[in-house]
């Protein structure tokens, strides 16, 4: 089941990820290391965003969602609910009617949900093929493998989560401070809230106000991923070879401003290979799932330093991927009533300002993957979620209710928030429940489709078949 984790990572980004030129050998001074990329080759590039499989018209969103959770399952709390629209199944049968699940308790009921949302700090430990600590240093902005460590100006290759940021704050502590984890003012809820929320009271008209799902987040153990470089990373007919990592330094020569990992190889390092429990502890999600540090009641976070993922195809890089959400699966026993156990979680990096649109920054990845757990929290596995097939403005052709997939890439994709500490955040706008229904004219707060910005999306997509085909 997990091994096709990989195979479904793969097909998705082929089919759906720019690509920026291959580095050559030939277009590198000689001597500077190949896997050395800079701000400058990521200018025309957009981050966009995925998720990982491990495994009635007319009616407000508050009178739909009279369905009971996912049952069967050991996970977050969470309703369903159920609409009609005519549209086409995934494999291009007609479907008129149509099931959603969602993070939180029916919002008939009112009342406020607390999830806890733990936050796993990743560091990255890049070496050398033999597996060797790997130290680089800095000349004339040329990145050169040392080959001692004690060689003047040599640093280590080990990207720290801890120390990572901005001047003396770090990335993680600007995520907690953020709207995704710290309340702002919203025009859909009377008292302060946080990001994910607001956006799923902009869907739920009718909701009391007291209804609310909320985050408690608390920082972890810090876990490190290593990653090995491949033999033939800059060898091969000039053509780059394949490398499993790239990486941009810091101006003062040290690591890292941005790296790029080949996503097949960080998938392999983040999920169990095994389908048991506890898991082994040898990949970051079985470690925190055996330690005890994630739960299935979660909401977890996987938080790296600037990080993006590709997948290399013919000696070019499809790039670059910010954030995926999804869940792990792993088996029940009596202690749990023999339930499937599903740990929620995404990955999420801080976003550096280095990307075909500068406004796409710090938070939008992070904003985008919790809104679309908040809406889509199995990722389609079992059964609701899965929606009339649809194209979007940005030229996405889905059939999941991923509210930020909508939305990425487009104009004004982002909502700046300045919070409490001064700090202007760009989360991400949401497409809404209501847009996925084809709903005209929209239930919704105000009759919107998007969220906090309404003008983003001010229509819908005309009816597809499976496929978008024409």
């Amino acid at each position: 089941m997990k091994k096709l984790c990989g195979v479904v990572l793969s097909g998705w980004f082929h089919a759906c990820f720019v690509v920026f030129a291959s580095l050559s050998v030939s277009a590198l001074a000689q001597a500077q290391d190949r896997d050395q990329i800079t701000a400058a080759d990521m200018k025309g590039v957009s981050l966009q965003f995925t998720t990982v499989n491990r495994a009635a018209m007319g009616q407000n969103g508050t009178q739909q969602a009279t369905l009971p959770g996912i049952l069967g399952i050991d996970s977050i709390p969470n309703f369903s609910g159920a609409y009609s629209t005519p549209g086409f199944s995934p494999t291009g049968k007609p479907q008129s009617n149509w099931l959603f699940n969602m993070l939180g308790n029916a919002p008939s009921n009112g009342g406020t949900t607390m999830v806890n949302a733990p936050i796993v700090p990743v560091s990255l430990d890049f070496r050398n093929a033999d597996g060797s600590e790997r130290f680089v240093r800095a000349v004339n902005g040329r990145a050169i493998t040392c080959g001692i460590a004690v060689e003047p100006g040599c640093h280590r290759l080990f990207f720290d989560v801890n120390t990572a940021g901005s001047g003396e704050t770090t990335f993680l502590q600007r995520i907690l401070d953020s709207p995704v984890f710290s309340n702002a003012n919203y025009t859909s809820s009377g008292v302060p809230t946080q990001f994910a929320d607001a956006v799923a009271r902009a869907e739920y008209q009718g909701a009391p106000d007291d209804w609310h799902a909320l985050l408690v987040p608390s920082v972890k153990t810090t876990r490190t991923m290593v990653i090995n470089q491949d033999r033939t990373c800059g060898i091969g007919r000039g053509k780059g070879g394949h490398c499993n990592y790239l990486y941009a330094l810091n101006p003062d020569g040290r690591c890292c401003f941005f790296v790029l990992i080949d996503a097949n190889t960080f998938v392999n390092e983040l999920f169990p290979s095994t389908f048991q429990f506890p898991p082994p502890t040898t990949t970051l999600v079985g470690a925190a799932e055996a330690a005890g540090d994630i739960t299935t009641k979660d909401l977890s976070t996987f938080f790296f330093p600037p990080a993006y993922l590709f997948v290399p195809a013919n000696h070019a890089r499809p790039c670059c991927i910010g954030g995926f959400h999804g869940f792990d699966p792993e088996p029940g026993d009596a202690r749990n009533g023999n339930l499937l156990r599903a740990f929620v979680l995404n990955y999420s990096t801080w976003d550096q300002p280095i990307f075909r649109d500068p406004t796409v920054q710090d938070v939008a990845g992070l904003s985008h993957e919790v809104s679309e757990i908040y809406n889509d929290p199995f990722v389609g596995v079992f059964g609701p979620d899965i929606t009339p097939w649809w194209l979007a403005p940005n030229g996405n052709c889905q059939d999941n209710l991923e509210v930020g997939d909508v939305i990425e890439g487009m104009p004004h994709q982002v909502f700046p928030i300045t919070m409490p500490n001064g700090f202007t955040y760009h989360p991400q706008n949401e497409a809404l429940l209501q847009w996925f229904e084809f709903q005209s004219p929209s239930t919704a707060l105000n009759g919107a489709y998007s969220y906090p910005d309404m003008t983003v999306l001010t229509g819908l997509s005309a009816p597809q078949k499976a496929g978008c085909v024409p």
